[in-house]
């Protein structure tokens, strides 16, 4: 008997907080209509925290946003091959983006990207937005915080506790659009999903403000949607100071095809031609 696809159903949200004016974060789900295209590239999705302050963070994420897509979807080859060469262009379009519109200087943006792909998820990432896996009883961060505190932490050299108290606490080490050569963590080798896991992808300003134990509880027990939905609640329940942005995906390898997509949550508007 001839094995299954697995599919994914998934859904995505992004809220701008009880603080900020401007929502500066960026979310994309991609699945393809196209079944030759969705057979050989799956779906994408991406959550991008935007930084630089005034409209400039919301500009930074849209563009990483709709960069990735593109590229991803344009090329042909293994997945982490084309993410990498998706990071790169997004890193180079929005440096040549501030380059050219002095008001956007400095801006940035986090990124973490999950491609579905060969009963198999790919990662890429830049910053400190996060993808955790959700298998049975088991929780999992799948990246590290690209962030000051988290290398000290890694290194010995400042508790978890004292992280979370740390005046430097936001400063992030590699961002989108920050300088001209990143170097993204993007994974070697997929993967291997089972029906049943479920993947989140957050910015921080949701993990900040609802502890681990929550986003598993709750994305282990509900639908996408009402998962989005019921996070959302929960960061802003805890004061909600900062933007903040989630996907919730589950595998299962017995969904019919016309259940696996939700449509993204925000329009992402491309401020810049992307004809070259």
């Amino acid at each position: 008997m001839a094995k299954s696809p697995m599919q994914i159903i998934g859904a995505m949200r992004t809220d701008p907080g009880l603080v900020r004016e401007l929502n500066e974060d960026a979310v994309a789900w991609i699945t393809p209509q196209d079944t030759n295209v969705a057979a050989s590239q799956g779906s994408l999705a991406l959550v991008a925290d935007g930084m630089g302050g005034h409209a400039a963070g919301e500009v930074a994420s849209a563009l990483a946003a709709e960069v990735i897509r593109r590229v991803y979807y344009d090329l042909k080859g293994p997945a982490p091959k084309i993410l990498a060469m998706a990071f790169s262009e997004a890193n180079r379009a929005i440096i040549d983006y501030a380059a050219a519109h002095p008001e956007c200087k400095g801006m940035g943006t986090t990124c973490t990207v999950v491609a579905f792909r060969d009963d198999k998820a790919w990662l890429g990432h830049v910053g400190d937005s996060r993808a955790y896996l959700l298998r049975k009883d088991r929780f999992m961060q799948l990246t590290e915080d690209q962030t000051l505190v988290a290398k000290m932490v890694r290194e010995g050299s400042m508790t978890k506790e004292e992280a979370s108290h740390s005046p430097v606490q936001n400063v992030i080490l590699q961002a989108l659009g920050a300088v001209s050569q990143i170097k993204p963590m993007i994974t070697s080798s997929g993967i291997p999903l089972q029906s049943g896991d479920v993947l989140i992808l957050c910015s921080d300003g949701l993990f900040n403000m609802v502890p681990d134990t929550a986003i598993a509880d709750i994305a282990g027990r509900l639908p996408p949607q009402e998962a989005c939905d019921a996070l959302i609640e929960a960061a802003l329940a805890q004061g909600g100071h900062d933007n903040a942005s989630l996907g919730v995906f589950i595998v299962d390898a017995q969904a019919e095809t016309k259940t696996a997509t939700e449509p993204t949550t925000r329009r992402i508007k491309l401020p810049i031609e992307q004809s070259r």
